[in-house]
């Protein structure tokens, strides 16, 4: 299956929404103001937020009054254009800039997916011929760092751990000297799932940037945060705060088949700018995709 085949399959559930509610206004009625007014109910409902919806009804009520638009089609056809306006501002792919090790930090709360995520990124880095280490830095639990280890096993590839209740910091450091003496290409860290109302974990959580700058330069090179699409709008308060507090890179997406709320990407592009890097769209190892703004905006409407 291709890239745009899978995301056309994630977004089934928001473009259901969102389409079928167009189609259901506007079919066989004139295109007039109160059909805007559930047009734009539709797209809220999709988790777009309130601001970033009336950009887009702003500018479909533009077009429409020069006479550009006319049918349903011609309204998914403008969203569609506009909506990859919107999201083009944030379609940026990771770039390994030439470090080497290249560190990815993977931060985000609790039950995100972040380890299956770090796996799918690991398997996607493998497939590119790189050669990969896993760092478990998520000494909280037990599980997490067996769930790291049954991952690195099937992926063939070598965790660095430490016990239960360990400093993260100290696996962080660890892992980061062990990928410069054993010439890695990337190094992704895992962590714990953390509340991001939490100020303590938090601040653990630099202590861990901290630690690992100090051992190679300009690392982490990419503070990855994985954020659930079931949350929707909650994923961005999420995002700002993490953002505040970590200066965050780059953000996964997961779970973007599970909701109909794939609209929420919009107000990440439209008020936090932080770049999207890549979207999970199924529980298969390689259902984790770059993020396309084309690609995304045409599959909310095809």
């Amino acid at each position: 299956m291709g890239l745009f085949e899978k995301i056309k399959n994630g977004l089934a559930k928001t473009r259901d929404q969102l389409v079928t509610q167009i189609e259901w206004v506007i079919s066989g009625k004139p295109l007039d103001e109160s059909a805007f007014d559930e047009i734009e109910e539709a797209v809220i409902l999709s988790d777009a937020g309130i601001e970033t919806t009336e950009l887009l009804m702003t500018s479909l009520k533009e077009r429409w009054k020069r006479g550009q638009v006319k049918t349903s089609e011609d309204v998914k056809k403008v969203m569609s254009e506009e909506i990859e306006k919107m999201l083009s501002d944030i379609e940026a792919p990771v770039m390994t800039n030439g470090s080497k090790p290249f560190v990815v930090l993977c931060i985000g709360v609790n039950g995100v997916g972040k380890t299956t995520t770090i796996a799918k990124i690991a398997n996607m880095y493998i497939a590119a011929g790189k050669k990969v280490l896993l760092g478990g830095c998520d000494t909280f639990r037990a599980a997490a760092i067996e769930q790291l280890q049954v991952w690195a096993d099937r992926l063939h590839i070598d965790v660095v751990k430490h016990a239960e209740g360990s400093d993260p910091a100290a696996v962080a450091f660890d892992a980061t000297k062990a990928a410069k003496a054993r010439d890695i290409d990337i190094l992704i860290l895992d962590t714990a799932g953390r509340l991001h109302t939490k100020a303590n974990l938090m601040e653990e959580m630099k202590k861990v940037k901290r630690v690992v700058g100090k051992e190679l330069e300009g690392a982490p090179h990419e503070t990855l945060l994985v954020v659930d699409a079931t949350n929707g709008q909650n994923a961005i308060a999420q995002a700002k705060t993490f953002n505040e507090a970590l200066s965050v890179t780059g953000i996964v997406i997961t779970k973007l088949d599970g909701t109909a709320k794939g609209g929420f990407l919009l107000p990440i592009a439209h008020s936090l700018k932080i770049p999207i890097r890549f979207v999970g769209v199924g529980e298969k190892i390689d259902d984790l995709i770059p993020f396309s703004a084309k690609d995304f905006s045409k599959a909310l409407f095809e």
